[in-house]
């Protein structure tokens, strides 16, 4: 059963202690995912599941670890309690989204599940089908960036389709529009570069046909590069 979602970005930034003096353009984005991620666990999942994307698909145990070392803070986070392997290998997508978690206190079930932007949209629709079908209580953790090109200093430079794009984003999150998020285009969302695409698209399968009611906490590009944040609850 699926309790609710949360959509979150996961940029480094995110984390005070690496945007430093950036972090009170940050303090915004920050608030609202943390908020997003409270509403979440006030669900009273028995588990979170959380969903990004990768280099590999993939399972992601409880227990495993995510480091930001490489983004110079010497800080190692884990997905939910289990044995903690030698050697972190969660992706940043998995690696904020238990930062998140341990931010706001959860201590409960967690696990992750990786795709990648090569995995059909059926078959990632697939995935989020079956998440909504495990048994127990379930809430899904959705990681994902918009768009990185919506200004010439951003990463991928400007694309005039970018601004469109995350256009429709927001929209179908915020009206909580899982047949919007299928129909993302995998070849327009790579050009656009929005690693979001394929966790999103995990969202919609997880959604199904049922009626759900969306809400967007936050939606900017402070850098070039789209984050949104959304809460997803079932109409009662």
């Amino acid at each position: 059963m699926l309790l609710a979602a949360a959509v979150c970005p996961h940029p480094p930034l995110l984390v005070p202690a690496i945007a430093g003096a950036a972090a009170a353009e940050t303090d915004d984005l920050r608030t609202a995912a943390l908020d997003a991620v409270r509403a979440l666990v006030a669900t009273g999942p028995d588990a979170i599941v959380v969903v990004g994307t990768g280099a590999a698909a993939g399972t992601a145990r409880p227990g495993e670890t995510g480091t930001l070392a490489g983004y110079g803070v010497d800080l190692t986070v884990a997905l939910g309690d289990g044995p903690q392997p030698s050697e972190p290998r969660l992706p940043l997508s998995l690696t904020l989204g238990a930062w998140l978690l341990r931010e706001v206190g959860y201590t409960g079930g967690a696990h992750g599940r990786v795709v990648t932007a090569a995995v059909p949209p059926a078959e990632l629709a697939g995935l989020g089908e079956r998440i909504a079908a495990f048994p127990g209580r379930t809430a899904l953790l959705v990681m994902g960036d918009g768009t990185a090109r919506l200004s010439e200093k951003a990463p991928g430079y400007l694309d005039p389709r970018a601004a469109a794009y995350d256009a429709q984003v927001v929209a179908a999150l915020a009206g909580a529009d899982a047949g919007a998020l299928r129909g993302l285009d995998p070849v327009l969302s790579d050009e656009l570069l929005a690693a979001g695409r394929p966790a999103w698209q995990v969202l919609a399968g997880a959604a199904g046909d049922g009626a759900w009611h969306g809400t967007l906490r936050y939606s900017g590009a402070p850098y070039g590069v789209a984050y949104h944040v959304a809460s997803w609850e079932p109409v009662a």
